[in-house]
């Protein structure tokens, strides 16, 4: 599966992976733009914007109170596992799309969340943010302060939180190898980070069960889940530990 790239693999010290929605499918999740993604049932302006949240905040937090419970009931695939237990043996960071907090789950524990994550909660006037993993009697939530309580999570229109996308470039810049696993980088500025890690010389490789726009930029692609892909290459790293 991995023939081609697995001395490259082998003699990495950094490793890069980017996930999205794809991986965490198999933990039972569903997807925005899969057969069964969450956006063919709801129109997402309606819902993932801030005019949306103030526009009907209660609506907004009936949809998000459900993929949060669905979440919290999730359990990280070998895929997350795999990813997290790579840390054994090299330098391992995850840039995820993903807003379910899994990977930290599974154990990872350099991890940039681009769109935030869904399990920390903030205030939308004072500075309140916590994790909140139980659920509220009433919707929207309020804070302390009166006001309204919403999902730590990047909205469309919204800027990416700039202390993790500027960690990110970093990593993107720096790493040997880039594994990009379930997620087809439609989404701007998520789908610069090959281009830097490109710009360094890494190799990109795409774990995906489908094509995507990237997948021709690739220098690999395999068309496996990630619970199928991924764990072989604790077998192919451990093989050679560096330092």
């Amino acid at each position: 599966m991995w023939d081609g790239i697995s001395d490259r693999l082998v003699q990495a010290e950094k490793i890069v992976f980017v996930t999205g929605a794809g991986i965490s499918q198999e933990s039972g999740i569903p997807t925005f733009r899969g057969k069964d993604g969450l956006w063919r049932r709801y129109d997402p302006m309606k819902l993932a914007t801030i005019d949306a949240f103030y526009e009907d905040p209660k609506l907004v937090w009936e949809w998000y109170e459900e993929r949060r419970q669905n979440i919290l009931n999730a359990s990280p695939n070998p895929g997350h596992v795999t990813i997290a237990e790579l840390e054994k043996y090299r330098q391992v960071s995850v840039l995820t799309q993903n807003i379910d907090g899994l990977h930290q789950r599974a154990g990872s524990k350099n991890v940039y969340e681009l769109h935030g994550s869904i399990i920390t909660i903030k205030c939308t006037v004072c500075d309140f943010k916590d994790k909140v993993t139980t659920g509220f009697s009433t919707l929207p939530p309020l804070c302390k302060c009166g006001n309204i309580l919403r999902p730590d999570v990047v909205w469309f229109g919204e800027a990416l939180p700039q202390d993790v996308w500027e960690s990110a470039m970093v990593k993107a810049s720096s790493c040997d190898i880039m594994i990009v696993v379930g997620t087809s980088l439609a989404v701007s500025p998520a789908n610069l980070l090959p281009v830097y890690a490109k710009q360094n010389g890494a190799a990109i490789i795409e774990v995906n069960i489908e094509k995507t726009q990237m997948s021709s930029e690739m220098d690999l692609y395999i068309r496996e889940s990630a619970s199928k892909a991924l764990p072989e290459l604790v077998e192919i790293v451990s093989s050679k530990k560096i330092g």
